[in-house]
């Protein structure tokens, strides 16, 4: 599978080049085309210095749409809009959401759009692409972190039931992470709001990259 990352150059995007070069062809955008090319070498240089297989190219944000089967927008939600608007042949693409939008006061909350979450507000951006949440509860260093135990639960939202299905098959091909269907994507406000939860419990208990499972 040819997965393309927007936004490929952040902690998040550059922790899941790390995983999911390891099983298909990354294609990691970035809006610097240098920027790109350097975190590319620099994914293939960490895995191929553990031994294990790395396919991953650099390239700008466009290049990473127009060439991927699925496209992960690993960006802040308060940049959202912003690329999209720069970005064209997203429509009837298989697009994954793990855009949590949320501030930090006295703790961590969800502040979601008027849409009612971050994927809902791109599914109306995008009304041509088949837009699911995943990965959303998964912290950046958790996904940088090789040699640490991973074992995550995925919950996927969408309203595609094909693209569902493909964006929980992409997740059951990273070992470690499991996938569980949470329903169309009117449920991606409760898979947001899980992330400045355990943001919240990561610091006040003092610990570092919480994250869910499922049993």
């Amino acid at each position: 599978m040819r997965v393309g990352i927007v936004g490929g150059t952040g902690d998040i995007g550059e922790g899941m080049a790390l995983r999911i070069s390891q099983v298909h062809e990354v294609i990691l955008g970035s809006r610097e085309v240098e920027k790109a090319c350097t975190a590319s070498d620099t994914c293939h240089l960490t895995l191929e210095g553990k031994g294990l297989p790395c396919t991953i190219s650099g390239v700008c944000n466009q290049e990473a749409v127009d060439r991927a089967e699925v496209v992960i927008l690993a960006i802040p939600f308060q940049h959202v809009q912003g690329t999209l608007a720069s970005l064209t042949g997203l429509g009837g693409k298989v697009v994954v959401s793990p855009v949590n939008p949320l501030a930090r006061k006295e703790a961590f909350l969800f502040t979601p759009p008027p849409e009612g979450s971050a994927a809902q507000l791109i599914q109306k951006l995008l009304p041509g692409a088949k837009v699911c949440t995943a990965f959303n509860n998964i912290a950046a260093g958790s996904w940088k972190a090789l040699d640490a135990p991973f074992a995550h639960s995925v919950a996927v939202c969408g309203d595609d039931p094909a693209a569902k299905e493909l964006v929980k098959g992409l997740v059951s091909s990273i070992p470690g992470l499991t996938p569980f269907d949470a329903g169309p994507l009117a449920v991606s406000p409760m898979v947001e709001a899980i992330t400045p939860l355990l943001l919240n419990i990561a610091r006040f208990q003092k610990m570092r990259d919480v994250g869910i499972r499922f049993s």
